[in-house]
């Protein structure tokens, strides 16, 4: 049975400073939040439960307040009663609201824990949503290298023994810098982004066939490491095989599919002689013209008038420049 992917109400304690505990039934550790999406309960307080997700932290703000207001003490003891006996897996205050007794027993009956933030309901709902976006994203772990090179996440494929180690260690050897090795943890954070990271027990480490395991950290230093980066480009590594077409123009444009999202890609073959290091930097460069509008061989066919010049509409131009 998969596990669902779930982030500690500790994580989140520790990501937002200026939240505080005001009750919880348990260690934050070891209480779970699985679901990206939030609830403001203002329809729950209304007694409207259909659609409701106990799943979803529950943010309650000046609106829920005021609404809650307007019942009488009695009806107030049973709307709390009712929305607090669905179990739901986290309940924030936000503006640092005023608590009352009746909301804490019914937390404490409940086991639901409650938090509590000084900041505005709109901006730590925001904050929020794009923290569990990260830390809930879909995620899948590919055997590869990612490194940064000119700004641009790489993740290099290829089988087993043909290089990419190799290849990582000498972009950080010219500056570039190392994400991740052997392991790299995809996930996917938005609708077009997928940002890589490493396992948390092999980062920065690279193993070296004939050398052994190194530390790129210890031995380049800080600059050398990142811990993160957005998929820009997928390279894949291969053998050179005598009689294979390989793209020598680029006009097609070639796609991978991660988590459902394409990412560009190229194939490039490794046989001795070819400075794979220097290929890459020119790939990531080349990729960066391609987003801002410009490529190459559809210039050189222009030029040579073997295609018609297509006009590039500039909202299409600032559009791929912050893809």
């Amino acid at each position: 049975m998969k596990t669902p992917i779930s982030v500690s109400v500790n994580k989140i304690l520790r990501e937002f400073s200026s939240i505080e505990s005001v009750w919880l039934p348990d260690d934050p550790k070891n209480i779970y939040v699985s679901s990206v999406e939030i609830n403001r309960p203002g329809l729950q307080f209304s007694g409207y439960y259909e659609y409701y997700d106990n799943r979803r932290i529950q943010i309650i703000g000046k609106s829920e307040e005021s609404f809650l207001d307007q019942f009488s003490q009695e009806q107030y003891k049973q709307v709390i009663e009712d929305f607090f006996k669905t179990e739901p897996v986290l309940v924030v205050f936000s503006r640092g609201l005023d608590i009352s007794d009746i909301i804490i027993n019914a937390a404490k009956k409940y086991n639901v824990p409650i938090l509590r933030t000084p900041d505005s309901t709109s901006s730590f709902t925001a904050a929020l949503i794009a923290f569990l976006n990260v830390q809930l994203a879909p995620r899948i772990t590919n055997h590869g290298v990612l490194v940064e090179v000119y700004g641009e996440g790489i993740l290099i494929l290829g089988e087993s023994g043909v290089g990419k180690s190799e290849t990582a260690i000498e972009l950080v050897k010219r500056g570039h810098r190392l994400i991740a090795d052997d392991a790299v943890e995809l996930r996917r954070v938005s609708s077009r982004s997928i940002v890589g990271s490493s396992p948390e027990n092999i980062r920065h480490f690279i193993e070296l066939r004939g050398i052994g395991i190194i530390n790129a950290r210890s031995i380049f230093g800080m600059g050398a490491v990142k811990l993160t980066s957005k998929i820009d480009l997928v390279i894949n590594l291969e053998p050179w095989e005598a009689g294979k077409v390989y793209d020598r123009m680029g006009l097609e444009n070639q796609y991978t599919d991660i988590l459902g999202l394409s990412i560009p890609s190229s194939t490039i073959p490794v046989k001795p002689g070819r400075n794979l290091a220097v290929i890459i930097e020119v790939a990531a460069m080349n990729n960066r013209q391609k987003k801002m509008g410009f490529n190459a061989a559809n210039e050189l066919l222009e030029k040579l008038g073997l295609a018609q010049p297509k006009d590039k509409k500039s909202e299409d131009f600032e559009w791929d420049i912050f893809e």
